[in-house]
Protein backbone atom coordinates (compact mmCIF):
# COMPACT_ATOMS: atom_id res chain seq x y z
CA UNK A 1 0.00 0.00 0.00
CA UNK A 2 3.05 2.21 1.06
CA UNK A 3 4.38 1.74 -2.35
CA UNK A 4 1.43 1.95 -4.61
CA UNK A 5 1.03 5.51 -2.78
CA UNK A 6 4.73 6.18 -3.40
CA UNK A 7 4.39 5.71 -7.10
CA UNK A 8 1.32 7.64 -7.34
CA UNK A 9 3.07 10.65 -5.51
CA UNK A 10 6.46 10.29 -7.76
CA UNK A 11 3.93 9.79 -10.81
CA UNK A 12 1.97 13.44 -9.83
CA UNK A 13 5.44 15.36 -9.11
CA UNK A 14 6.24 14.23 -12.75
CA UNK A 15 3.21 15.13 -14.24
CA UNK A 16 3.78 18.66 -12.15
CA UNK A 17 7.06 19.27 -13.32
CA UNK A 18 5.66 18.57 -17.17
CA UNK A 19 3.12 21.00 -16.90
CA UNK A 20 5.45 24.23 -15.28
CA UNK A 21 7.78 23.30 -17.94
CA UNK A 22 5.57 23.94 -20.87
CA UNK A 23 3.57 26.37 -18.93
CA UNK A 24 6.00 28.17 -16.92
CA UNK A 25 8.06 29.94 -19.62
CA UNK A 26 5.10 31.66 -20.94
CA UNK A 27 3.29 32.78 -18.04
CA UNK A 28 6.76 34.32 -16.76
CA UNK A 29 7.66 36.38 -20.30
CA UNK A 30 3.78 37.98 -19.59
CA UNK A 31 3.96 39.01 -15.96
CA UNK A 32 7.38 40.22 -17.43
CA UNK A 33 5.70 41.62 -20.07
CA UNK A 34 2.96 43.45 -18.16
CA UNK A 35 5.66 45.49 -16.05
CA UNK A 36 6.93 47.17 -19.55
CA UNK A 37 4.21 47.43 -21.48
CA UNK A 38 2.36 51.03 -21.95
CA UNK A 39 4.64 52.37 -19.58
CA UNK A 40 7.18 55.58 -20.40
CA UNK A 41 10.72 55.23 -19.68
CA UNK A 42 13.29 58.07 -20.06
CA UNK A 43 17.20 56.72 -20.14
CA UNK A 44 20.27 59.89 -20.59
CA UNK A 45 22.26 59.10 -23.31
CA UNK A 46 25.20 60.80 -24.57
CA UNK A 47 24.62 61.72 -28.22
CA UNK A 48 26.49 63.63 -31.06
CA UNK A 49 24.10 65.90 -31.85
CA UNK A 50 24.18 69.13 -33.58
CA UNK A 51 26.29 71.73 -31.71
CA UNK A 52 27.75 69.41 -29.35
CA UNK A 53 31.38 70.10 -28.38
CA UNK A 54 33.71 68.02 -26.96
CA UNK A 55 36.26 69.16 -24.74
CA UNK A 56 39.24 70.10 -26.72
CA UNK A 57 42.69 71.21 -25.50
CA UNK A 58 43.76 74.76 -26.37
CA UNK A 59 46.32 73.45 -29.25
CA UNK A 60 43.29 71.85 -30.53
CA UNK A 61 41.01 74.91 -30.92
CA UNK A 62 43.61 76.79 -32.42
CA UNK A 63 44.19 74.57 -35.22
CA UNK A 64 40.64 74.28 -36.03
CA UNK A 65 40.32 77.43 -35.50
CA UNK A 66 43.10 78.41 -38.15
CA UNK A 67 42.05 75.73 -40.41
CA UNK A 68 38.26 77.20 -40.69
CA UNK A 69 39.63 80.89 -40.84
CA UNK A 70 41.55 79.93 -44.26
CA UNK A 71 39.19 78.08 -45.94
CA UNK A 72 37.26 81.82 -46.16
CA UNK A 73 38.25 85.06 -46.93
CA UNK A 74 40.54 86.58 -43.45
CA UNK A 75 39.39 89.32 -42.01
CA UNK A 76 41.70 92.13 -40.58
CA UNK A 77 41.99 95.38 -42.26
CA UNK A 78 42.67 97.46 -44.95
CA UNK A 79 45.59 95.52 -45.62
CA UNK A 80 43.45 91.81 -45.63
CA UNK A 81 40.38 90.68 -47.51
CA UNK A 82 37.30 91.50 -45.97
CA UNK A 83 35.35 88.96 -44.52
CA UNK A 84 33.20 86.41 -46.47
CA UNK A 85 29.78 85.45 -43.70
CA UNK A 86 28.93 81.74 -45.27
CA UNK A 87 25.42 81.26 -43.65
CA UNK A 88 24.42 77.60 -43.38
CA UNK A 89 23.23 74.59 -41.38
CA UNK A 90 25.34 71.48 -40.37
CA UNK A 91 23.43 69.61 -42.39
CA UNK A 92 24.58 71.55 -45.38
CA UNK A 93 28.06 71.73 -44.60
CA UNK A 94 30.77 70.54 -47.24
CA UNK A 95 34.34 70.09 -47.36
CA UNK A 96 36.50 69.56 -44.23
CA UNK A 97 36.13 73.26 -42.50
CA UNK A 98 34.00 75.60 -42.43
CA UNK A 99 32.98 78.81 -40.58
CA UNK A 100 29.28 79.66 -39.90
CA UNK A 101 27.29 82.19 -38.36
CA UNK A 102 25.87 81.12 -35.54
CA UNK A 103 21.83 81.41 -35.82
CA UNK A 104 21.01 79.89 -33.16
CA UNK A 105 22.63 82.72 -30.97
CA UNK A 106 24.86 81.88 -27.67
CA UNK A 107 24.11 78.23 -25.39
CA UNK A 108 23.87 78.57 -21.86
CA UNK A 109 27.57 78.14 -20.96
CA UNK A 110 28.78 80.97 -23.81
CA UNK A 111 29.24 84.44 -23.48
CA UNK A 112 25.98 86.29 -23.91
CA UNK A 113 25.19 89.66 -26.86
CA UNK A 114 24.94 91.33 -23.53
CA UNK A 115 28.44 89.81 -22.09
CA UNK A 116 30.89 90.26 -25.10
CA UNK A 117 31.71 93.58 -24.92
CA UNK A 118 32.57 93.78 -21.11
CA UNK A 119 34.75 90.53 -21.71
CA UNK A 120 36.32 92.11 -24.47
CA UNK A 121 37.31 94.61 -22.29
CA UNK A 122 38.73 92.58 -19.45
CA UNK A 123 40.90 90.57 -22.54
CA UNK A 124 42.45 93.80 -23.51
CA UNK A 125 43.35 94.62 -20.21
CA UNK A 126 45.06 91.02 -19.63
CA UNK A 127 46.88 91.61 -22.82
CA UNK A 128 47.94 94.99 -21.42
CA UNK A 129 49.25 93.45 -18.32
CA UNK A 130 50.95 91.52 -20.27
CA UNK A 131 53.15 93.83 -22.38
CA UNK A 132 50.88 92.32 -25.87
CA UNK A 133 49.40 95.52 -26.17
CA UNK A 134 50.12 99.36 -25.30
CA UNK A 135 47.87 100.72 -22.58
CA UNK A 136 46.92 103.22 -24.53
CA UNK A 137 44.69 100.99 -26.48
CA UNK A 138 40.90 102.26 -26.10
CA UNK A 139 38.04 100.40 -25.03
CA UNK A 140 35.11 98.77 -26.97
CA UNK A 141 31.76 98.81 -26.79
CA UNK A 142 28.40 98.55 -28.55
CA UNK A 143 28.67 101.84 -30.12
CA UNK A 144 31.51 101.51 -31.99
CA UNK A 145 31.72 97.57 -32.25
CA UNK A 146 29.69 94.64 -34.12
CA UNK A 147 30.05 91.47 -32.46
CA UNK A 148 28.74 88.18 -34.26
CA UNK A 149 29.18 84.70 -32.95
CA UNK A 150 30.60 82.08 -35.29
CA UNK A 151 30.87 78.41 -35.13
CA UNK A 152 34.47 76.90 -36.55
CA UNK A 153 33.60 73.59 -37.60
CA UNK A 154 35.08 70.16 -38.12
CA UNK A 155 32.98 69.29 -40.77
CA UNK A 156 34.01 65.24 -40.99
CA UNK A 157 33.52 65.24 -36.92
CA UNK A 158 30.95 68.36 -36.39
CA UNK A 159 31.17 67.87 -32.66
CA UNK A 160 34.78 69.48 -32.87
CA UNK A 161 33.96 72.73 -32.96
CA UNK A 162 34.80 76.07 -31.34
CA UNK A 163 32.51 78.84 -31.21
CA UNK A 164 34.32 82.28 -31.32
CA UNK A 165 33.21 86.08 -31.68
CA UNK A 166 34.45 87.93 -33.75
CA UNK A 167 34.54 91.91 -32.70
CA UNK A 168 34.93 94.86 -35.33
CA UNK A 169 35.06 98.29 -35.67
CA UNK A 170 31.79 99.24 -37.23
CA UNK A 171 32.61 100.30 -41.18
CA UNK A 172 30.77 103.68 -40.66
CA UNK A 173 34.15 104.27 -38.67
CA UNK A 174 36.38 103.18 -40.81
CA UNK A 175 37.53 106.57 -42.05
CA UNK A 176 37.22 107.67 -38.85
CA UNK A 177 40.61 108.21 -36.44
CA UNK A 178 41.59 105.07 -35.47
CA UNK A 179 44.71 105.81 -33.23
CA UNK A 180 44.74 103.49 -30.42
CA UNK A 181 41.86 101.59 -31.64
CA UNK A 182 41.33 97.82 -31.87
CA UNK A 183 39.85 96.77 -35.71
CA UNK A 184 39.40 93.51 -35.23
CA UNK A 185 39.84 90.25 -32.92
CA UNK A 186 38.31 86.94 -32.39
CA UNK A 187 37.36 86.19 -29.17
CA UNK A 188 36.56 82.60 -27.73
CA UNK A 189 32.92 82.58 -26.91
CA UNK A 190 33.84 79.66 -23.68
CA UNK A 191 36.50 81.96 -22.25
CA UNK A 192 36.95 85.25 -23.50
CA UNK A 193 40.58 84.78 -24.12
CA UNK A 194 41.73 86.70 -27.62
CA UNK A 195 42.86 84.20 -30.40
CA UNK A 196 43.45 86.94 -32.94
CA UNK A 197 44.11 90.90 -32.91
CA UNK A 198 44.84 93.70 -35.18
CA UNK A 199 45.43 97.00 -33.26
CA UNK A 200 46.39 100.60 -34.41
CA UNK A 201 48.88 101.94 -31.90
CA UNK A 202 52.12 104.35 -31.54
CA UNK A 203 54.23 101.27 -31.22
CA UNK A 204 56.85 100.98 -34.02
CA UNK A 205 58.52 97.43 -35.16
CA UNK A 206 61.83 98.09 -33.23
CA UNK A 207 59.62 98.90 -30.44
CA UNK A 208 58.23 95.02 -30.73
CA UNK A 209 59.79 92.18 -29.15
CA UNK A 210 58.02 89.35 -31.13
CA UNK A 211 59.34 86.23 -29.27
CA UNK A 212 58.53 87.96 -25.85
CA UNK A 213 54.90 88.76 -27.15
CA UNK A 214 54.40 85.70 -28.52
CA UNK A 215 55.77 83.76 -25.35
CA UNK A 216 53.25 85.76 -23.40
CA UNK A 217 50.50 85.58 -25.70
CA UNK A 218 51.21 81.80 -25.34
CA UNK A 219 50.74 81.29 -21.65
CA UNK A 220 47.63 83.36 -21.78
CA UNK A 221 45.90 81.15 -24.46
CA UNK A 222 46.94 78.15 -22.31
CA UNK A 223 48.96 76.77 -25.21
CA UNK A 224 52.20 74.95 -25.34
CA UNK A 225 55.10 76.80 -25.99
CA UNK A 226 56.14 77.50 -29.95
CA UNK A 227 58.50 76.72 -32.08
CA UNK A 228 60.03 79.53 -34.12
CA UNK A 229 58.76 79.09 -38.10
CA UNK A 230 61.47 79.42 -40.76
CA UNK A 231 60.76 79.96 -44.53
CA UNK A 232 62.38 81.71 -47.17
CA UNK A 233 59.59 82.84 -49.18
CA UNK A 234 59.36 86.83 -48.87
CA UNK A 235 55.71 86.83 -50.26
CA UNK A 236 54.01 85.18 -47.41
CA UNK A 237 52.79 89.13 -46.10
CA UNK A 238 52.39 91.76 -47.24
CA UNK A 239 54.71 93.97 -44.82
CA UNK A 240 58.51 93.03 -44.55
CA UNK A 241 57.85 93.32 -40.51
CA UNK A 242 56.69 89.73 -39.29
CA UNK A 243 57.36 86.34 -37.31
CA UNK A 244 56.08 83.44 -37.65
CA UNK A 245 55.72 80.34 -35.16
CA UNK A 246 54.69 77.03 -34.72
CA UNK A 247 52.15 75.30 -31.86
CA UNK A 248 51.87 71.69 -32.42
CA UNK A 249 48.68 69.62 -31.29
CA UNK A 250 49.29 65.72 -29.69
CA UNK A 251 48.23 64.40 -33.09
CA UNK A 252 50.43 66.18 -34.78
CA UNK A 253 48.67 68.60 -36.53
CA UNK A 254 50.04 72.57 -36.79
CA UNK A 255 49.21 76.05 -36.61
CA UNK A 256 51.13 78.94 -37.79
CA UNK A 257 51.01 82.76 -35.56
CA UNK A 258 52.22 85.60 -36.83
CA UNK A 259 53.31 88.39 -35.32
CA UNK A 260 53.37 91.84 -37.39
CA UNK A 261 53.61 95.19 -37.93
CA UNK A 262 52.44 97.74 -41.24
CA UNK A 263 54.36 100.41 -41.15
CA UNK A 264 52.83 104.05 -41.82
CA UNK A 265 49.68 103.23 -40.60
CA UNK A 266 51.38 101.56 -37.35
CA UNK A 267 49.52 98.33 -37.13
CA UNK A 268 50.37 95.91 -34.79
CA UNK A 269 48.65 92.15 -35.67
CA UNK A 270 48.75 88.42 -34.02
CA UNK A 271 46.98 86.01 -36.46
CA UNK A 272 46.82 82.10 -36.87
CA UNK A 273 46.64 80.28 -39.87
CA UNK A 274 47.46 76.85 -41.29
Amino acid sequence: MKKYILNLSLLALTGIVVILSIWGPEALATYKDRGVLDQIRTQEEETGGEGYRYQLSSNEKLYILSQCLNSQSVPGTEQSSQTKEIEASYQELTGTYAFVINHNGPSGQEITDEEIYETANEGLLALKDLGILPDAVREVNSDSYEATLYSAIDVPEPRNNVAVWKLSLLGSLQNANKENRLLDAYIDADNGKIYEFYVRSQLKWEDIDPDALVGAWSGYMGLTAPEAYETENPLLETTPYYKKYVFSTPGGDRTVVTVGFYEGIDELFLKISK
